[in-house]
């Protein structure tokens, strides 16, 4: 007999479904910052068990998009200076060690095929944030590091949200040409300067971010 005798493969729950679903209309701006996600009336609308709801909401909390409050249950984040600092640092951290390092010739196409692709959303009107994130996943990429990859990936289900609030300030051609900086540097293995290109982006992105919040 089989250790793995009677295990099941399933495909994505019911629950992931609906966390997904709900992420997209907080990226959206459907759910507002301080927004309550009342368990029972998203149950009632979609037809669905109030227990798959509350699943659905607890990834959600996994990601940083949502936290229990009391007497008040699940909300969307609202953000604070604080979490702003935090998730940024992490994220420069990790951006500059990877830079720090010459990337492979395969690890330099990646980077510059992500920077085309956000190119290239950026002229369609396609989707500027994931784009955006795909080419800072490459960058972390030049960790060699698994780990590390997964750790950046779910610092993006955060991160995206910030993105998204940050992408109705500024143009598709500022974003582009923030990158193409980054990019510049490193194609030119200009180290320091990818890393001091890295840092300007993210100082920009906190202000930004810090800026609406002050408003």
């Amino acid at each position: 007999m089989s250790a793995l005798d009677g295990l099941e493969v399933r495909r994505t729950t019911t629950a992931q479904q609906l966390a997904d679903g709900l992420s997209e209309r907080i990226m959206a701006g459907a759910f507002g910052p301080g927004d309550r996600l009342r368990e029972s009336a998203i149950a009632a609308e979609l037809g669905v068990a109030r227990n798959t709801i509350r699943e659905a909401v607890r990834i959600l909390e996994l990601t940083g998009l949502v936290r229990y409050e009391v007497n008040r249950g699940a909300v969307v984040i609202a953000p604070t200076r604080e979490k702003i600092e935090a998730l940024y640092t992490a994220r420069e951290r990790l951006e500059t060690a990877a830079l720090a390092r010459t990337p492979r010739p395969e690890q330099l196409a990646a980077i510059t095929k992500a920077f085309d692709d956000l190119v290239e959303a950026a002229r369609t009107g396609g989707a500027v944030v994931d784009r955006d994130l795909a080419f800072h996943q490459a960058i972390v990429a030049l960790l060699d590091s698994t780990r590390l990859d997964e750790f950046f990936a779910a610092l993006t289900k955060e991160l995206r949200f910030y993105l998204t609030v940050l992408s109705r300030t500024e143009t598709p051609d500022e974003v582009v040409a923030e990158h193409r900086a980054i990019l510049d540097a490193i194609r030119l293995g200009d180290r320091d300067s990818a890393v001091a290109e890295i840092r300007a982006h993210v100082d920009v992105s906190v202000a930004r971010l810090k800026a609406m919040l002050d408003r």
